[in-house]
């Protein structure tokens, strides 16, 4: 799952490069690491806002998505990438995804079904708008403020289709929590293979991972806050949260620090 995307950019000055380049993390092994991370802290984080302490799923997403837009909004302000924010909008993305896709798909009444459809359409609409714009859809290469705009809207369509997708898969499939876990672990482990053996497109297989990512953090997330008679693990909400937002806060502290001392070692 370390494949790095190689998209190289049109001529760019170092000035433009420090100012528009790092404002998106590299992808690596700790990039994907962080992002399950990510993404199963946000399907707890959500269900203890909408669940556990009954907000509903309306009102927890108008919240959710209210942080989601003063992060982003702080992060399309900024000059430069700080690995906290990033990894905030992310964070935020992931739990507005979760009570989002759970408003359509219990609340609206779509079902998960006809919910990841309905998100799967809007995010090809987001990234056909999105090439024709920018005529790339590398993630390696932002250089404008639309171009992140549409990275930033296509990461929040992803991760509230991961979550419709992953509950599909957990409550229709029949494969239950972990059934659904592993399949879509297994999806996400070829792809890192493909990106080794093959010649398929590294924008296309980094999209590919990226949405299955949500639904993996999506049920692997519901076997963690289960109760053992539901077939989860029974830690509930509160425990798993607590759990899963110190392995975050971890990562997100060991990869900042490794970059400062590598740039560091760099300019001596």
């Amino acid at each position: 799952m370390s494949f790095m995307l190689q998209i190289q950019p049109a001529e760019i000055t170092d000035e433009e490069s420090a100012s528009t380049m790092n404002k998106v993390a590299q992808v690596s092994l700790y990039f994907w690491i962080i992002k399950i991370c990510a993404t199963t802290l946000g399907e707890t984080v959500g269900d203890l806002l909408s669940m556990t302490m009954n907000v509903g799923y309306g009102l927890s997403s108008a919240i959710l998505i209210g942080l989601f837009l003063i992060s982003v909004v702080v992060q399309l302000m900024s000059s430069r990438f700080y690995p906290v924010l990033y990894w905030t909008v992310i964070l935020t993305t992931s739990t507005a995804g979760t009570t989002m896709s759970d408003y359509m798909d219990r609340t609206l009444g779509f079902g998960y079904g006809k919910g990841s459809l309905i998100l799967v359409t809007c995010l090809l609409i987001v990234m056909a708008v999105w090439h024709l714009s920018e005529k790339t859809l590398s993630v390696s290469n932002i250089q404008t403020t639309k171009a992140e705009l549409f990275y930033w809207l296509a990461i929040l369509f992803s991760n509230t289709l991961g979550t419709a997708f992953g509950d599909f898969l957990a409550d229709d499939s029949g494969l239950g929590f972990l059934g659904s876990a592993t399949l879509v672990g297994g999806l996400i482990a070829l792809i890192a293979l493909a990106s080794y053996v093959t010649q398929l497109n590294r924008v296309m297989l980094f999209w590919l991972a990226f949405v299955l990512t949500r639904p993996f953090g999506a049920t692997f997330g519901d076997l963690l806050t289960k109760s053992l008679e539901k077939g989860g693990l029974g830690l509930g909400t509160v425990g798993s949260s607590i759990i899963l937002a110190i392995m975050f806060v971890a990562f997100v502290v060991y990869t900042t620090c490794s970059e400062r001392r590598t740039t560091q070692e760099t300019t001596v």
